[in-house]
């Protein structure tokens, strides 16, 4: 099994698309990667050798940022955000769309389960009974 920057990579998948599995690298990374190792991008992971492992962990490790590193570097970007008080680190700390998206109708993703407010039809029926 090919592991790559502590991730393992997909055994079925092309080395190409494989790679974008790694946080942090995306198709135009994953081609440049694979190009820089010679490595033949319809080839599938499980036919790598340990060799053409070991170059594509080496380029990664050496010129990108993925996975932890990158993680712990977007959230130091949020936390000055919030810490500064911007508008955007206030809308990362209530969880609202940070970048101008309306909020009346849609958001539900970042804003989570609808919560209706005042009493529901059910209430006011047994209420009136």
């Amino acid at each position: 099994m090919a592991r790559v920057a502590g991730i393992d990579l997909p055994k079925n998948k092309r080395v190409d698309v494989a790679l974008r599995y790694i946080y942090g690298i995306g198709p135009a990374t994953a081609d440049m990667v694979v190009v820089e190792a010679e490595v033949d991008p319809t080839k599938r992971v499980k036919d790598l050798s340990e060799e053409e492992v070991n170059k594509i962990n080496t380029i990664i490790t050496k010129n990108f940022k993925v996975e932890g590193d990158l993680r712990r570097e977007i959230q130091a970007h949020i936390r000055r955000l919030m810490d500064i008080g911007s508008y955007r680190g206030y809308r990362h700390r209530r969880s609202l769309p940070v970048r101008g998206q309306r909020t009346k109708t849609n958001a539900r993703t970042r804003r989570g389960k609808r919560r209706t407010v005042g009493a529901s039809k059910a209430a006011k029926e047994a209420a009136a009974k």
